[in-house]
């Protein structure tokens, strides 16, 4: 007697996720500017998060974590248009978070940390950042009283240690 795998219904069932998920594109690049914000919504899919901006503004954010090294953040005119878009997990991005930010305010920049841990004894939280980096890094700053403080790169535990590839 032969055992089926898949049924016909699973089969397509199957079939029919992979073309849902083929509508929501991972990039933004298709993105132009005076774009609604319905056509961003159908190329993209659903935000992970929207953050107000000044001027009535809004920036929808994509985070492709909590393992990716990606979050896109398109940021919408007060009339709901592309105004523009932009990977933010990067080291200039990183290094322009100033200590004494708001952690709303670092949400609204950077998006959700890849992993949140107890600081220990001088921060209440240490949020760390994975990116795309050719050394398998990851950024991490302190978290104390909704503030942020010391931030550093550090290898990102995902990675050997003697060949820096991903486990």
């Amino acid at each position: 007697m032969r055992t089926r795998l898949f049924s016909p219904l699973s089969l397509s069932v199957l079939f029919s996720a992979l073309v849902l998920s083929a509508c929501a594109g991972y990039s933004p690049r298709e993105l132009q500017p005076g774009m609604s914000a319905a056509q961003v919504l159908e190329s993209m899919g659903p935000p992970t998060a929207r953050h107000g901006l000044p001027g009535g503004a809004t920036r929808l954010e994509y985070a492709r974590g909590p393992a990716g090294l990606h979050t896109f953040m398109v940021d919408l005119d007060p009339q709901g248009r592309v105004a523009g878009w932009q990977q933010v997990l990067t080291e200039a991005q990183f290094n322009a978070i100033p200590p004494g930010l708001p952690v709303d305010e670092l949400r609204r920049r950077l998006g959700p940390p890849t992993h949140v841990r107890g600081g220990g004894r001088q921060a209440d939280q240490v949020w760390s950042y994975r990116f795309d980096s050719p050394f398998c890094q990851w950024w991490q700053i302190d978290i104390t009283g909704g503030r942020t403080g010391a931030a550093a790169y550090g290898a990102d535990p995902r990675c050997e240690v003697n060949d820096a590839r991903p486990v």
